[in-house]
């Protein structure tokens, strides 16, 4: 449908999904999407309040015996319609995911929807391999096995950087095991989140399987975590705002999953090819303008290849084209808002003092005044310790410090309190193998950054959170594991008896 979508029309009757229906929501306060590039109004809704919430969790509650007792099979099959509904619809839901996050359509169109519906069509399988111990007796008396069953009602929060992918990430591996639940999408990026709820309808998900409220933090977003009905809480965003989760989750003994912050090292080794990390620098830096938990935010080049580093950085960052996210040859568009970009602005302006900017550095004028753009940054000479390189940017900005020796170059690497991501670029299967073992961080990519594949895990070390998205392993985070054991014997009087009453009991 491309351009044709118009959410003023779809959403017409609010901006909340529950119970498998449209409704506004009764908070009494509104919030208006923005298109990022323009500054115009896309969508004005009424957000979602504590009593939206509960209506949403008392409609994934009522669905979660029957979802829950499907069939593998069932719940299959219902996924993989969901995958071709989404394969269906992916235009449209290009065009809505730019449109209130300001990415380029090339983006939305070729990495952030065949993901969703990659995903969509590997939890279809998934549903199928709920895997435990395979049955045996351990004990010689007692045949045991591992069930893995659903936990309940699910409660996540995802972020405002990938909307569609991260609903994605949250709704498919709960209800691919059997859960319910109910996301909270970002209050200014709601509507591939609502499209993708409309889907799982269209697709024969019974309703209350998946609902949507939109909402704000405080308001929505810590009722909804706090909530007595809720079993699990799956949380993307900043590590700060993940701390309050934790405490409102374990006040109520809650299973928790944080996907937090990160400041991804790049490190380069002084045998890397040094074309191949430039480029991969400069789109680890700038996929979707930085704002990127694992975009590449700190570069760390060996001495040797220092100097030519940046300056192929700065020659490259210099043919990025900004513009019309519509425009398929726009290579960056907006950050997410006004005020996001003037947070950025701050981060780099505050760095001038101690450290050299080597391009960008500004917001552009003329054509792009009126978005929330910044141009590519390239910054040198900072400190280790300083705010630049400590502190997550989520931004189209790249530091990038010297090292000399590889023992420095992987200290650096840690130097930060997070570990989501990292990457490695060296031609020397010794270095590159220790990169993988020393570097604490969930994901290191060797001679890349940034690809990620449903059939492997994202999750971090350290103040980046624990958990895993996607994969196999999402099922750890979504199931409840439980040990059967039957007795093998038909013996009343049992040896191991003794040891609570009477004597060792004798044929």
């Amino acid at each position: 449908m491309g351009d044709h979508f118009q959410p003023r029309d779809r959403f017409a009757s609010g901006a909340q999904f529950i119970g498998g229906r449209v409704r506004s929501g009764t908070s009494g306060r509104t919030h208006t999407v923005v298109n990022p590039a323009t500054g115009e109004d896309v969508l004005g809704y009424e957000l979602a309040g504590p009593d939206d919430v509960d209506d949403a969790v008392a409609a994934a509650h009522a669905a979660f015996p029957g979802w829950a007792g499907a069939t593998p099979g069932e719940r299959s099959d219902a996924l993989h319609r969901f995958a071709g509904i989404l394969a269906d619809r992916a235009g449209e839901f290009a065009y809505a995911e730019s449109l209130q996050c300001g990415k380029p359509i090339k983006l939305s169109t070729e990495f952030d929807v065949p993901g969703t519906v990659d995903n969509a069509a590997f939890f279809a399988g998934a549903a199928r391999r709920l895997e435990g111990v395979s049955a045996a007796e351990y004990s010689g008396d007692h045949t045991s096995y591992v069930r893995r069953e659903p936990i309940g009602v699910v409660g996540s929060i995802a972020p405002w950087n990938y909307p569609l992918q991260m609903a994605a990430w949250k709704i498919l591996p709960a209800i691919a095991a059997g859960n319910t639940i109910v996301l909270k999408p970002a209050e200014n990026t709601p509507l591939t989140s609502l499209m993708f709820a409309q889907a799982a309808q269209r697709a024969g998900l019974p309703d209350g399987v998946v609902n949507i409220v939109c909402g704000s933090g405080p308001d929505a977003g810590e009722h909804l975590v706090g909530h007595p009905d809720v079993v699990m809480t799956s949380f993307t965003g900043s590590t700060r705002v993940g701390k309050r989760v934790a405490q409102l989750a374990t006040a109520t003994v809650k299973r928790l999953h944080l996907e937090l912050g990160g400041k991804a090292p790049f490190v380069v080794f002084d045998d890397a090819d040094l074309t191949a990390a430039v480029h991969g620098a400069v789109a680890g830096s700038l996929i979707n303008a930085g704002q990127d938990c694992t975009a590449a935010t700190r570069a760390y080049v060996q001495r040797p290849l220092y100097d030519d580093f940046v300056s192929g950085v700065a020659e490259l960052m210099g043919t990025v084209r900004l513009g019309d996210p519509f425009d398929d040859a726009t290579d960056l568009g907006p950050l997410i808002s006004y005020a996001h970009r003037d947070r950025v602005a701050a981060l780099v302006d505050r760095a001038r003092g101690h450290a050299r900017i080597v391009t960008g550095g500004e917001a552009p004028g003329g054509d792009w005044k009126n978005g929330a753009y910044y141009r590519p940054t390239l910054i040198i000479d900072a400190a280790q310790d300083s705010e630049i390189v400590q502190s997550e940017i989520f931004g189209p900005v790249l530091v990038v410090l010297p090292f000399d020796s590889d023992d420095e170059g992987i200290a650096l690497a840690n130097d930060t309190p997070y570990g989501l991501a990292a990457s490695a670029w060296s031609r020397d299967v010794y270095r590159t193998g220790r990169a993988t073992r020393e570097i604490r961080a969930g994901c290191v990519w060797i001679n890349d950054h940034l690809p990620i594949i449903s059939e492997m895990p994202h999750g971090g070390y350290k103040a980046s959170g624990f958990g895993k998205d996607m994969s196999a392993y999402s099922f750890e985070e979504y199931t409840q594991v439980k040990h059967v054991m039957y007795d093998n014997t038909a013996v009343a009087a049992k040896d191991w008896h003794r040891t609570v009453f009477g004597d060792r009991h004798r044929p």
